[in-house]
C-alpha cells in the first residue's frame, strides 16, 4: 500500500470537518444498541436454520489483575471466594445448553476459536484446562485443528499458563503491552514496567507459539513521536507476527475518564480535543509508516502483519456471513437475524452483579438480550465489516449475496467518502476499497454507516 500524509479531512478536500475518532468499529450493531427480548426467543430455533459449517467460537473471561485506566471491557479486578471455579461451573452448563441447542441435524464445525476478556491468563494453568476441555469437549472443537488466539498480559503470561497454551493448540497469542515506555505506562493507568514485558514476551517466544501480536497505543498524554518511535522499535525487536496499533480513547466510566472529570469550559475543551486528534493522527501515520517500511503489511487501520508470517487465522471463515458462538457473561453470539449476549456494563459495581447473576444461571437454553438484524441492516454490516479492511469489498461478493450493488443500497454515504477522499481511486475495477485517508479516518467512517435506528437505541442507552 501507498503512504500519504495523514492530513486532516479538512484540509484535504476542503469540506467541514469531521472528527477522526468517533469510535472502534469492531462489531455491528454495537453492544448499547441492545436490549432485553422480552420473549427470550429459545437458541435451538434461534439456530436451527443457520449454517454450522464454519462457526467461531469464543469464550470469554472475565478477570484481570488490574484495570487499565482507558478499559472500558467487560472485566473486574480480581476474583475472590472462588469466582473463577464457579465462573467455569456456568460456562460449562452454558457449553452444555449452547451445544444441545446447535443439533445434531448437520455437522456442526468450528473453523476458529478464541479466549478474550478480560484476561484469560488471570486463569490458572489447571483453570486454563479446563477452559480447553470445555471448548472441546462441550463444544466439540478440535483446537488442534483450528487456529485458537489467546489474549494475555504481561503479569500473567507465566511459564506453566503459556505451556498449556501451547499443548492445547493455541496458534497466536496477543500482548497488551501497549507502551514500553514506563512514564506513558503510568501515563495510562496501566501499571508494568518495561523489564517485565521483556520478560513476558520472552515466555511467549519460548513457548513456540506460532504468532505473537503486540498491542501497542498511541495519543498517550506527554507520548511524542521519538516516544512512539522507541515503543515501535522495542516491539519490532521480538518480530511479531502481527501488531496492533490503537489510538488512545478516553470513554465514560472509565479510570482515564474519571481521572480527567474536573471539565474545563466548552471552548477549551474542543481546543483540547482538536489538538488531541491531531497528535492521534500523527502518531497513526509515524507508526504505519515506520511498521510498513519494516516489512508489514496493513490489514486495517489497526492492525499490521509481518509480510512473511505464517498465515494462522481461518482459511474459510467470514466474519460477514458466518455465525459467531460466545460463550461467557461479556460474549456475543451472531445469527443471521439476531444478535444476542447478556446484559453490558462498564461500571464496576454492575459488572460484578452481572458476573454474580451468570454464575447463579441453571438455564442458559434461552436469548436474553440483544438486536434483531434485519436485510437492510445485514447489507449495512456487510459493506462496514469488508470496507473497514485494507483489502476492501469485492463487489461481486456483495451482489451474489445480496442481489444488489453497494453502490446502489448507500448512494450517498459512499458518494461522501468519495468526496472527503475516503475512497481509493486507483483501486482496480469491481473492488470498493478505503484510500490511505479513508483507512485512517476508519473510526469516523465506521460510525457514518451506522443506521438511524441503531444510533437511536445507542444514545438512548444508560450507562451502567
Amino acid at each position: 500500500m501507498t503512504t500519504s500524509t495523514t492530513t486532516s479531512t479538512a484540509t484535504a478536500t476542503g469540506m467541514p470537518a469531521v472528527r477522526p475518532y468517533e469510535s472502534y468499529v469492531y462489531a455491528y450493531p454495537h453492544k448499547t444498541a441492545y436490549r432485553p427480548l422480552p420473549e427470550r426467543p429459545a437458541l435451538r430455533e434461534l439456530w436451527a436454520a443457520e449454517p454450522k459449517s464454519a462457526l467461531s467460537l469464543y469464550l470469554h473471561i472475565p478477570f484481570c489483575e488490574v484495570r487499565c485506566g482507558f478499559c472500558n471491557l467487560f472485566t473486574r479486578i480480581g476474583a475472590p471466594e472462588e469466582l473463577t471455579t464457579r465462573y467455569l461451573d456456568a460456562l460449562d452448563r452454558q457449553a452444555v445448553a449452547v451445544r444441545d441447542a446447535l443439533g445434531d441435524d448437520e455437522p456442526v464445525r468450528f473453523a476458529a476459536a478464541a479466549f478474550g476478556g478480560g484476561t484469560p491468563t488471570f486463569l490458572t494453568a489447571d483453570e486454563l484446562e479446563r477452559l480447553c476441555d470445555i471448548a472441546e469437549k462441550r463444544m466439540g472443537a478440535d483446537l488442534l485443528a483450528v487456529p485458537l488466539s489467546v489474549e494475555t498480559s504481561p503479569s500473567t503470561a507465566t511459564a506453566d499458563r503459556l505451556a498449556v497454551l501451547a499443548d492445547r493448540g493455541t496458534t497466536r497469542v496477543s500482548i497488551g503491552v501497549q507502551s514500553f515506555v514506563d512514564a506513558e505506562a503510568r501515563a495510562a493507568v496501566r501499571p508494568q514496567r518495561r523489564a517485565e514485558v521483556e520478560a513476558a514476551l520472552g515466555r511467549i517466544r519460548d513457548a513456540r507459539i506460532p504468532v505473537l501480536n503486540i498491542d501497542l497505543i498511541y495519543g498517550i498524554d506527554g507520548q511524542t513521536e521519538r516516544t512512539w518511535l522507541t515503543s515501535l522499535d522495542a516491539a519490532l525487536a521480538w518480530r511479531p507476527e502481527e501488531m496492533y496499533l490503537y489510538p488512545l480513547y478516553v470513554r465514560p466510566l472509565t479510570g482515564l475518564h474519571r481521572l480527567g472529570a474536573a471539565a474545563t469550559g466548552p471552548e477549551a475543551e474542543a481546543l483540547e480535543q482538536a489538538a488531541w486528534d491531531e497528535q492521534r493522527l500523527r502518531l497513526y501515520a509515524v507508526g504505519r509508516d515506520h511498521l510498513l517500511a519494516h516489512g508489514y503489511e496493513q490489514v486495517s487501520m489497526r492492525m499490521f502483519r509481518r509480510a512473511d508470517a505464517p498465515q494462522e487465522g481461518p482459511e474459510d471463515y467470514a466474519c460477514q456471513t458466518d455465525g459467531m458462538i460466545g460463550l461467557g457473561c461479556g460474549a456475543r453470539s451472531y445469527t443471521s437475524a439476531l444478535h444476542y449476549s447478556f446484559d453490558y456494563a462498564v461500571d464496576m459495581r454492575e459488572i460484578r452483579s452481572i458476573i454474580d447473576r451468570f454464575t447463579a444461571t441453571e438455564d442458559f437454553s434461552r436469548a436474553e438480550v440483544g438486536r434483531y438484524v434485519d436485510a437492510a441492516e445485514a447489507r449495512r454490516r456487510h459493506l462496514l465489516q469488508s470496507l473497514l479492511q485494507a483489502a476492501g469489498l469485492p463487489l461481486d461478493d456483495y451482489r451474489a449475496r445480496f442481489g444488489t450493488d453497494p453502490r446502489a443500497d448507500f448512494p450517498a454515504e459512499l458518494a461522501r467518502f468519495a468526496d472527503r477522499g475516503w475512497l481509493d481511486a486507483q483501486a482496480p475495477e469491481g473492488l470498493l476499497r478505503l484510500s490511505p485517508l479513508g483507512l485512517a479516518h476508519s473510526d469516523a467512517l465506521g460510525p457514518a454507516l451506522f443506521s438511524p435506528g441503531v444510533r437511536a437505541a445507542m444514545a438512548a442507552y444508560e450507562r451502567k
